[in-house]
Parts: C-alpha cells; structure tokens; sequence
C-alpha cells in the first residue's frame, strides 16, 4: 500500500513557520500589482474619454453597417413604380439588372389594360418676343439689358390623345408576410403582420392613412415614406411613384453574365448544352464558349481578377528573392564578429537603416512616381524595404553564431572564405531561408495594400470595385481569394521552414 505524500496540516503549519515566503505573497508584490491594475484601469478611463468612444457607440448608424455588411453577401434587384397623376402606372428596372433586358420575376405580378390617355407631349419650341432696348445700361442682368435672352425659346406643351397599354396594379411580393401592392394611387404595404396604406397623389404628396407602424418612417408630413423590411430588403414610397430593394442572398450571375447565350439556364441546362447540345456557336464546341463566357464575364471579371491576383504572388515573390540575395552579402559586412572594421559596420547598418526606416507603402508611391503604375513599382517596394529588414535580421544571426565551429575550421589553416562557408553557413542558413520564406508569406499581403496606391496586383483591382461604392460583392469575391492564396502560402512557407529546421511539418 502505498502511503500519501500530501503533507498534514501540522506539517504544513511547520513549514509555513520556517519559510513563509513561500507560501504568502509579500506586501510589496500585492502593492505592485494593485497599482498596475489601477494603472491599466486609468488608462482606459482615459482612452475611453479621449476618444468619445461612449459618443461615437451611442451615434453609430448600425443600420448603415448591416446594409454595407449584407452588400458582401447579397444582391438588390429594384424595380421601380411610376405612377402618373391619374393613376396609371409603368415599372421599370435599374439599367445593369441581374435579371437581363427584360426582366419578368414570378415575385412581381402585373394586371394591365389598354386606355385612352391624354398626355401632355412637349412641342415645338418656339422663340420668344424680343423686347425692346430703351437704355444702354441696365440694373438688370447683363443678359436682359442685351435684350432679356435673345434667342431664347419657351418651352410649350401640348396634349395628346393615345391608346397604350398601362399597369393598373402592381403586386411586388417579398416573402410570405412581405409584400408592397400599388392601384389606384394607393400604396399598401404588409410587414411583420401589420399594413400601411399611403395615397399618392402622382406628383409629390404621400400621405398614410393611420399611424405609422415601426418598420416605417416619414420625415415631415407629405415627404416620401421609407420602410425598412429586414433582411428582405427595403422600399421607399414617393408621390410619384415606389422604388423597391428586394435583397436575394448570393452573387447574381457568378458565372455567366445578361450576354451569356447560358444566362438564366440551370445547371442541368448548362450541363446538357455542353456534354451533348447543339452549338450555339458555330465556329466552336459549347464547352470553348462557356469558358470563354466565364473568364469574360463582364460583371465579374473573372480573368482579370486572377491575372491581377498572379500578379501580385509574382510581385511578393521577385520582390522578396531579390531581397535575399542583396541582403546576404551585406549581412555579413554588417555583421561585428564577422567584419571587424567599424566604419563599414557602421555604414552599411545605417543603409539597412534607411531602407527599413520607410514605409513599404511610401516606397510604393515612390516608385509609382518614378516607374508610372504597374508591378515594377510593387516588386521595388518589396525588395527596398525587406533588404533592410532582411539584412539586419541576418547580421543579427551571425553574430549570435557558436564561434567554435568557425574556429576549428580556421585551425586547420582554411581560407577566409572557407571559413564563412564551413563554419558559419551551416549554422545561419537555415535561419536565413526561414525569414526569407516568412517574409515571402507576408509580402502576399503587403502587395495588396501597395497596389491600391498604383504598384499593380488584384490591389489596384480591389480599390477601384470599393471606389464605386456599389460593387462590394465584386470586393467579398477579391478579399476571399486573398484569404485562400495567403492560407496556401502560409502553409507553403511553414512546411518549408519546418523541414529546413530538421522538424517536421504540422
């Protein structure tokens, strides 16, 4: 049996009476704590009012940041409702619809009628009166002291009589408890279980009948009326007409785009046409044509984003190897144990000194100044300034080198450069292609930022899709393949690194 080695509490007592340092904290180290965590605790009292945080939280437009979120992820189609002064009514689509030219969806039903409409057409302009000049100068405008506009024209308006098919009602359904129905200059709206009628009156003027329910909001009496739907989407209701934002999740037309022979098909569709259908184009197969149509989308762009994408693993690539290769020689100037002589130590530290004292990104507009834009400005970016984060890294890890080795090499009555390439070599260049690998991985990134400024790569693609302010799924799809090139790389560089340092990779 075996006996319990936790001590009694007689012992311990003994223990405590001997060395009670040990087993109490002392006054001075609870002091010290105490006073930096009331330390921290300031400061943050600080930051807190220094930075308005609690003002900027409190005057925050979530609503803004979840539209601008759902944007990355989803879709508008927008329908718009015109509605005349007596009553009838047209509907329309913005000018780039993801539904193609003629947009029909099951989620917007239509009634229409053939009438008689009488219209007001504009017509022929013609010129006004020229008055008469009584004095040569005049308080007036200098135009109207010239004769009030000579060659002016007024604008006159005629009716006319026509027969034309029209809207008469409008149904456009969200979803289930989501649907906005317009007839009859009266817009009534259903949300959430509840029901908005507005009556418009065609020209300015919307006015609900009843209080406004929650998901609907009015400014002043008579201005247009914005109902925010959720997720769904939302609409805003004028006198004039609606316009409508159904939101649908995912990115509309990924593959094919409006002028694709294989837009609006199924992938079933597709599939058929490509393994055994006729050939929509005779001079090649069906399977030539999709692809063709895939990389040229015109909405997506996919051949451009991934040649700038390339672009830009070329740039983080040249620009790093360039810099381990002029880094090395100058590591070893730099380096005291390896070149004694101060005065070059001392000028070569300070130009790896200057090179990484400057940003990537000023290098980057340097060199966008100098070379106009594309990658040659990147890859000079990269490599000025990682040549002198590179060189001081491996000046630093030869002077931490074992100089054993390098002295038993030098016993036996090797040359200089033996000496360096037996016993220096093989303790620094695995640390060397490490770094070097590690700086590879992360210039990826780097290239993305510097070629928002000019310096080529998916960068520059990236910055004008957030420029438009409008295409931020075009932004979701480059930042995702962003994130799957630096997962690749990173796991790249870190079986590499793992395998150059005797480890195995994980």
């Amino acid at each position: 049996m075996i006996a319990s080695t936790k001590p009694s509490a007689l012992e311990m007592e003994a223990i405590a009476a001997r060395h009670p340092h040990l087993l109490q904290s002392s006054t001075k180290t609870r002091r010290r704590i105490f006073q930096v965590g009331l330390g921290l605790a300031v400061y943050m009292v600080f930051c807190w009012w220094f930075f308005s945080i609690g003002h900027v939280l409190a005057n925050a437009n979530w609503g803004i940041a979840g539209t601008y979120l759902a944007d990355w992820v989803s879709y508008e189609v927008r329908p718009e409702i015109e509605i005349a002064p007596d009553g009838a009514m047209s509907v329309s689509y913005q000018r780039n619809s993801p539904l193609g030219k003629s947009p029909n969806p099951e989620w917007v039903a239509l009634e229409k009628q053939t009438v008689t409409r009488t219209v007001e057409t504009p017509a022929a302009a013609a010129p006004s009166p020229k008055p008469k000049a009584s004095s040569s100068f005049n308080f007036m405008a200098p135009n109207a002291a010239l004769g009030g506009g000579q060659g002016a024209t007024t604008e006159q308006k005629t009716a006319a009589t026509r027969t034309e098919e029209v809207v008469t009602r409008a149904v456009v359904s969200f979803d289930r408890s989501t649907r906005i129905e317009a007839a009859d200059r009266l817009v009534k709206a259903t949300h959430a279980g509840e029901t908005l009628m507005m009556k418009v009156d065609g020209a300015e003027t919307v006015t609900p009948e009843g209080p406004l329910p929650h998901w609907a909001t009015q400014k002043r009496p008579g201005e247009k009326i914005t109902l925010s739907l959720g997720a769904t989407g939302w609409a805003e209701v004028e006198g004039e007409g609606v316009s409508i934002r159904n939101r649908f999740f995912g990115w509309a037309n990924f593959l094919f785009d409006t002028n694709s022979p294989f837009f609006g098909k199924s992938y079933g569709e597709v599939a058929s046409l490509i393994w055994s259908g006729d050939r929509l184009d005779p001079t090649r197969s069906n399977l030539a044509l999709a692809w063709d149509n895939i990389l040229f989308n015109a909405e997506w762009q996919h051949l451009d984003v991934w040649t700038k994408l390339l672009q830009t693993v070329v740039m983080a690539f040249v620009g790093t190897l360039f810099a381990s290769f002029v880094a090395f020689p100058l590591c070893f100037l730099a380096a005291r144990n390896i070149t004694p002589n101060r005065i070059t130590n001392q000028i070569v530290k300070r130009f790896l000194d200057f090179q990484r004292s400057v940003d990537m990104f000023i290098w980057a507009l340097f060199f966008t100044r100098a070379f106009g834009p594309g990658p040659l400005a990147g890859i000079s970016a990269i490599f000025f300034t990682d040549t002198g984060t590179l060189g001081k890294l491996y000046s630093e890890a030869l002077e931490n080198i074992d100089d054993k080795q390098r002295e038993g090499v030098k016993s036996v009555g090797a040359a200089p450069i033996a000496v360096q390439r037996f016993g220096v070599l093989p303790q620094v260049l695995p640390v060397f292609a490490s770094q070097a690998l590690y700086f590879w991985e992360s210039n990826t990134r780097s290239a993305t930022i510097i070629g928002a400024v000019g310096a080529g790569g998916i960068g520059l693609k990236l910055w004008e899709a957030m420029r438009t302010n409008s295409d931020w799924e075009n932004v979701a799809y480059m930042v995702l393949l962003i994130l799957m090139v630096v997962f690749v790389f990173d796991s790249i560089s870190n079986m590499c690194r793992s395998r150059l340092m005797g480890r195995k990779a994980h």
